[in-house]
This record gives structure tokens, C-alpha cells and sequence, in this order.
């Protein structure tokens, strides 16, 4: 009998962090390396030690790309983690565009606090550096999907196609005969731009994210909003400015508004696109066609279409415009990023719209326009909202509840434990009850820094 131990260092209770470490009597194996974001002392565990020995850890294997999925790594690194990081080459490539322009951000903001001196600390020093990311991108080892690869005498693993961005997977690992299943995010059946996800066929062990487990994505039109906001816009010659996720959301955004130009439903309105990691995405999407259903043709003149912000210099001349305009921008919560710039400049505006696509983590800025607040802090200074504050939840790169049933329906067994993660309390318990209440599974929900044991 082997005893595996389960530690869930992060995603637990909350939907960002990720970070769960399986030892076994072979290799020891971490599943996502995320950072925490959202309120500041969810923030602030980032910097706390990891409750594992890092040398301890032979391998990483990532789902996919985003931050909290991916930010960590170099803090791994720079505290002796020497293996090899493997994920799919678009995770890899997505993850190395978000770990270096993270670091830049990182870099960006302690000289900032330290010249304006907002931070407690003295000196302010960024969470890693550029240099510590690009360490990082030389243990990176790409694996093609699909394929069992194993890692020692009783553990193989394989990557699954999984929708929601670009790369994206779940991953299914084999230890010592049983099937342990990292679900990842789980994309949407119905994407622009990714075919459905894979379903798992088999899992004695299930460990499922659960961001939307307590909601349906509304059936709204977000090409009518779309439309009704940029009409808006030019009426009242404004500026409509959306915070957007350089994966995936900025693609998909670019794409419905160069189909409502072709359509003749929007007039010629200028649409820029600022965001230096968005633009590394677009140069991924076209090297890895095979994991997309945009037409290159299409996608080609899609980009032609929009005018892509490549310095500084040009996001003030945008801002200086006085014609009315779309701004797309990161980042997607407003948490950091150029879109910073342009509200700071335009929120306190009433011709100003800004129009938040997506889920809004806690205790980030887009988490408080949504809430209605009255002012905003931007680099140490707040700043009123008079801007009108829309939101489209169905343009989430998540399932919601019943995509997350629809991809858990064709698990051919009785899971011997099923363990909820990725997602605020509320939602996990509305999960935990629907899939007991739908498959009869035995269902738990861990929280930070638990140790499950398991015997096999």
C-alpha cells in the first residue's frame, strides 16, 4: 500500500493561487505554480514561505498560462526549485509573455512607491524581477497533448484539451493505477474562438474548479451591448474604454467588433488596442492555428482592423484625442496595466463609459466599480467615478454551473473523493450540493494548507 499525500497550497476557498502538491513514494509533483490576487491579504500571502520543501518538488506540470496559475514561478525558482516546468508550447508561450511582462510590472510599481513613497516598506521591492523571469523560462519543457508521459516506474501523466484559453488543459495523472484528475479552468462549450472542452472519462480522484459553481452565464447579446455602447459614445463623444485579459478576452473582443464592422452595425469608430502582452498573444495565436477556429484570413483581418498601441508615448496620444474612441486595455480587474493610464485620466468624465467583461475577483478595482464605489485609488491618489460602469459576465472564459456538470457527465465512475477548488465559499457549497445531489458523489472543499492523505 502507497500513501500520496495531497497539499493544497493555494485556490482553496478563493479562485486565484493556484498551487496543489502531490508527494508519492516516486516523485513529488506540483500541479500550477498561480499567484494570489483580489484583497490586499490575499496579496500579501505571496509573499509568505511555501509550507513544503521546495528542493523536495521534482517537477512542475501547469494547465495553463494565466497568473494565477503561472505567477509564482519564478519565486519557486529564485527559493532552489530546479526541475523542469512543463506544459503545452501555447501554455508555455502565453506564460512566458505574462511572466515578463508581470516582472516588468513588479519592477514598474516598487520604483514607483519608492519615488512617491506609498509603501510601508523602505525600499519597496517587486515581487520578482525581470532577470529572476527569464531564469525561470529555461526550465521550460513543452508537451504535446493527448500523449501518456511518464514520469517514473507508476506515475504517467497527459495533457487534455480544455477550452478556455488558448493552450488550456486538464490534466489526468496515473499513480500507482489511480486516476487523479486537476481539472484546471474549464473553458465554455460555446467559445468564439476554442472548440468545446474534453471531458474526463475516468477520475478516483477529482479536483474541480468551481469559479461559476453557483451561477448560469446570462443569455445576453454582447454584440447588442456592444453596439448600444459604442452608439453612446459617439453620441455623446466620449470614450468607451474596456479593461480586458490580454488572453483570450482581448482575441475575442477584437473579433466581435471587426464582425459588427463588417456587418455594418457599428460606424468607423477608431479601436485601439493597448496592451504590449495582448500583442504578444495575437503572434500566438498565430503560431499555434491548430489550437484555435479562426480562420487566418479572418484573424489577419481582424488585426488590420484595429490600431495596435506599441509605446507609452502613443497611449498618451490616444488619451490626448479628443474624438470619440474604443480603448481596449489591460488588465482585465483593473488590478495593474495600461488601463490604469486612461482612467485615471477619464473616470471622473460623464461622457466616459467603461465596460468590465468578465469575472471581477474581490478586492480588485473591478470588483468595486461593479459594487458602485464612488472613487478609485490609482497609484497612491484617489480619483471620483463619474464614468457609467456596465458589465457583460457572458463573455467569461469559465464554465458556468451547468457547463461544469456537462464536463464532469461523462466520468464513467463513482469518484472515490471529489475536491472543489478555484472558487469564492458561496459558489463552492452551491457545487458541493449540486453534485451530490446530481451524481451522488461524495464532495468536500479544503481549505488553505490542508494535507488529504490518501492510501492506495
Amino acid at each position: 500500500m502507497q500513501k500520496i499525500k495531497v497539499h493544497f497550497l493555494g485556490a482553496t476557498g478563493t479562485v486565484t493561487g493556484s498551487k496543489f502538491y502531490i508527494e508519492t513514494p516516486e516523485q513529488n509533483i506540483l500541479i500550477d505554480c498561480g499567484m494570489f490576487q483580489g484583497v490586499k491579504e490575499m496579496r500579501e500571502k505571496n509573499w509568505e514561505d511555501l509550507p513544503i520543501a521546495i528542493s523536495a518538488i521534482d517537477v512542475v506540470l501547469l494547465t495553463h498560462g494565466h497568473l494565477d496559475h503561472t505567477g509564482y514561478l519564478p519565486r519557486l525558482v529564485k527559493n532552489g526549485y530546479r526541475g523542469k516546468i512543463i506544459g503545452t508550447a501555447p501554455t508555455l508561450t502565453i506564460a512566458k509573455i505574462i511572466l515578463l511582462d508581470s516582472a516588468k510590472i513588479h519592477e514598474e510599481e516598487a520604483e514607483r512607491a519608492n519615488e512617491e513613497g506609498y509603501s510601508k516598506h523602505s525600499p519597496a521591492e517587486p515581487f520578482y524581477t525581470l532577470q529572476e523571469a527569464e531564469v525561470t523560462l529555461g526550465f521550460f519543457q513543452s508537451k504535446e497533448r493527448d500523449q501518456w508521459i511518464q514520469l517514473s516506474e507508476n506515475i504517467k501523466y497527459r495533457f487534455k484539451y480544455n477550452g478556455h484559453i488558448i493552450g488550456a488543459t486538464f490534466i489526468e495523472l496515473d499513480i500507482f493505477g489511480k486516476t487523479f484528475v486537476f481539472s484546471g479552468d474549464i473553458g465554455r462549450e460555446h467559445d468564439l474562438l476554442l472548440s468545446p472542452p474534453e471531458k474526463p472519462k475516468w477520475a478516483d480522484y477529482l479536483f474541480i474548479e468551481s469559479t461559476y459553481g453557483n451561477k448560469l452565464h446570462p443569455q445576453e447579446s454582447v454584440s447588442n451591448k456592444l453596439v448600444e455602447l459604442i452608439t453612446k459614445t459617439i453620441h455623446n463623444r466620449g470614450n468607451l474604454i474596456i479593461p480586458s485579459f490580454a488572453v483570450e478576452r482581448l482575441q475575442t473582443l477584437m473579433f466581435l467588433l471587426w464582425k459588427l464592422y463588417n456587418e455594418n452595425r457599428i460606424p468607423n469608430i477608431p479601436i485601439f488596442i493597448d496592451s504590449p502582452m495582448g500583442n504578444n498573444v495575437l503572434s500566438v495565436f498565430q503560431n499555434f492555428s491548430d489550437w484555435h477556429k479562426i480562420p487566418m484570413k479572418d484573424f489577419n483581418a481582424m488585426s488590420k482592423r484595429m490600431n495596435i498601441i506599441t509605446s507609452y508615448k502613443e497611449t498618451w496620444e490616444t488619451i490626448d484625442n479628443p474624438q470619440p474612441k474604443v480603448v481596449i486595455a489591460g488588465s482585465g480587474m483593473v488590478t495593474g496595466g495600461r488601463v490604469l493610464t486612461y482612467l485615471k485620466q477619464m473616470i471622473d468624465k460623464t461622457n466616459t463609459s467603461v465596460l468590465l467583461v468578465g469575472y471581477q475577483a474581490e478586492g480588485t478595482r473591478g470588483r468595486q466599480m461593479l459594487e458602485g464605489a464612488h472613487e478609485l485609488k490609482f497609484f497612491g491618489k484617489y480619483h471620483p467615478v463619474k464614468a457609467e460602469i456596465h458589465h457583460i459576465e457572458s463573455l467569461s472564459a469559465h464554465a458556468d454551473q451547468q457547463g461544469l456538470l456537462n464536463w464532469t457527465s461523462e466520468i464513467k465512475n463513482i469518484p472515490e473523493q471529489t475536491f472543489l477548488i478555484h472558487g469564492e465559499p458561496t459558489a463552492q457549497d452551491v457545487l458541493r450540493l449540486k453534485l451530490q445531489d446530481t451524481y451522488g458523489w461524495k464532495v468536500s472543499i479544503p481549505k488553505l494548507f490542508d494535507v488529504k492523505e490518501i492510501l492506495i
